[in-house]
């Protein structure tokens, strides 16, 4: 990329927490991850000279809007900064990001700091899906649905089903790893979740079916969560490194990026890829976009994946569209160890959505964190041995909104 942007540093929330129990809220929250995120990247809050934060739906499910003054609130050294939220459904965090990197590109700033959250278990689990819901058509789709999300990504498997042929074993599978990946992950919402046998099959005793052919497992859960990182340009990176006595090789990098949309309706996107390589060919044409701005040549170059996978299904079509693998061939990559921490690929070695949980504006900016993470060796327990390289694709509504970033270091 042109541009390379510096992660200096940057914290999560333990996504097990159910903050409302606790009698907490989104400040409580951003009182917590921020002194964290300036501690690991060894900056004072004055140091930010803009914020972009990632969230869906403050408002709704915490009743707060205007996260932007929020943020400034919850650290007056922020006070009197531009200060923007985006929005973007599940990949609300990436797509502050993306706005962050341009800020940072365009030489108005040095230093960005860039946070999602949510607040997502203090209500019950329909008014939460309805809630989600407003992220799909409204009153188009997924109407008759008890659990929106559920119901469209069901679509998704059928619609997969119908071009290539979907056998559960392999949705069963991968949710298997993520979750033995998951168990690992200190911060993660499962780590302490425990599966008896049948967990992973059709088995509608311990696994029963959810909507569609998505079972409880092949179903990522929200969560409540906040995580951020401190973003800078390459002189302030160079300087910071120097102060330290580190090589600016040795900081992490995103030296790639793709964003991309399509339109919002799920059956209006399926119709018009039919006859193409791929389901979402715009999925495809994001990563890619990274892939060719990191000036890789492909996913033979990338030694980790970091992926949105809300749903078992989410994941194997993300295998295909990175182009590991062709139209349909997922699941041999998921049955032969490729995508295994210990294997050729690994994806998720924390334990992706499925697992680590998803509180939806944090997502992406917690993907990007761990991504740094792996690439410094500093991931403890679900390092990847060797990775200096790792891609994250994040995705929001129906495969609508996607975004990938090419995170490295040279060192």
């Amino acid at each position: 990329m042109a541009h390379d942007l510096y992660v200096l540093g940057g914290a999560q929330t333990d996504f097990a927490r159910n903050w409302a129990k606790e009698g907490l809220g989104l400040l409580d929250m951003l009182t917590e991850v921020l002194p964290a995120a300036f501690a690991d990247a060894q900056v004072q809050s004055s140091e930010v000279q803009v914020v972009h934060v990632g969230n869906l739906a403050g408002e709704l499910f915490a009743g707060q809007a205007q996260l932007g003054g929020l943020v400034a609130a919850a650290d007056p050294g922020l006070v009197g900064l531009p200060s923007t939220r985006h929005e973007a459904a599940c990949a609300s965090g990436s797509t502050a990001l993306v706005a962050a990197g341009a800020d940072i590109a365009s030489g108005r700033y040095d230093v960005a700091l860039v946070v999602g959250l949510e607040l997502m278990r203090n209500v019950s689990a329909k008014q939460a899906a309805d809630h989600l819901g407003t992220a799909a058509w409204a009153g188009r789709e997924a109407v008759d649905a008890e659990y929106a999300w559920p119901a469209l990504f069901a679509e998704v498997a059928d619609e997969y089903e119908a071009r290539y042929g979907l056998d559960h074993a392999v949705l069963g599978r991968f949710a298997e790893i993520a979750f033995a990946n998951g168990a690992d992950n200190p911060l993660a919402q499962a780590r302490d979740w425990a599966f008896p046998a049948g967990s992973f099959a059709e088995d509608d005793d311990v696994n029963p079916l959810v909507e569609g052919r998505l079972r409880k497992t092949d179903c990522g859960r929200i969560t409540d969560g906040a995580a951020a990182v401190v973003l800078a340009g390459p002189d302030y990176a160079a300087e910071w490194a120097a102060a330290r006595g580190l090589d600016l090789e040795q900081i992490p990098r995103l030296s790639g990026f793709g964003h991309r949309t399509d339109t919002l309706l799920l059956a209006d996107k399926l119709d018009a890829s039919r006859g193409t390589d791929h389901l979402f060919p715009h999925l495809h044409g994001t990563i890619h976009d990274a892939y060719r701005r990191a000036g890789l040549s492909g996913i033979d170059d990338v030694d980790v994946v970091e992926m949105h996978d809300c749903f078992s299904i989410t994941g194997l079509v993300t295998l295909e569209h990175l182009g590991l693998v062709a139209g349909g061939k997922g699941g041999e990559v998921v049955h032969d160890g490729t995508i295994e921490r210990t294997g050729r690929l690994p994806v998720n070695p924390g334990g992706g959505l499925l697992a680590a949980g998803h509180p939806v504006g944090a997502t992406g900016v917690r993907m990007v964190l761990d991504a740094t993470r792996q690439v410094t060796g500093r991931a403890g327990a679900v390092q990847v041995d060797g990775a200096r390289r790792v891609v994250t694709v994040n995705v929001g509504g129906s495969f609508t909104t996607a975004v990938a970033f090419v995170v490295e270091t040279g060192a």
